[in-house]
């Protein structure tokens, strides 16, 4: 009997404290708003980190001066990456270990991170770890690989 009774509270707390997100559900609107928030939580957390658009990157790419990072899954960038860049994703990162390519890299080395396009938010994780490994010259591409390649830029695939 007590079981059921606290069952039934705790369903009741349940919908009373989450009923905002139920409604939108309901309403089919809790998918644009789970977006909305996730693009606000991006834009809050690239505050600290530079931004690059396309012509930007594209011009640091061409002085030659400028490590490029892949920050997608091993299979995309072995299929297709930015010319020169390297391959390192948010699963290394969260790993803790730094790869072996990077130990050699000077900390004032600019850097420019990049994902598949706009919506992807793991070239900003990756930036924020290099950022707290003291690299202080880094920057994301915002528009990714997907707008560098449509743009006819230098691309390569993996040997």
């Amino acid at each position: 009997m007590w079981s059921l009774f606290f069952c039934s509270l705790a369903l009741i707390l349940g919908l009373i404290w989450h009923w905002p997100m139920i409604y939108q559900g309901l309403q089919g609107r809790l998918i644009y708003t789970l977006q909305q928030l996730e693009q606000q939580e991006a834009a809050r957390r690239l505050e600290g980190v530079r931004t690059f658009n396309l012509e930007q990157a594209f011009v640091r790419h061409q002085q030659g001066q400028t490590l490029f990072l892949d920050a997608r899954p091993y299979q995309e960038y072995q299929e297709l990456h930015i010319e020169g860049a390297l391959n390192l994703t948010p699963a290394q990162v969260e790993s803790n270990q730094v790869p072996q390519f990077l130990r050699d890299v000077n900390r004032q080395q600019p850097v420019i991170v990049y994902c598949g396009n706009e919506d992807c938010h793991a070239s900003l994780q990756v930036a924020e770890w290099l950022q707290s490994l003291g690299f202080s010259r880094v920057a994301v591409f915002l528009s990714g690989f997907r707008a560098w390649d449509q743009a006819g830029y230098p691309v390569d695939v993996s040997r």
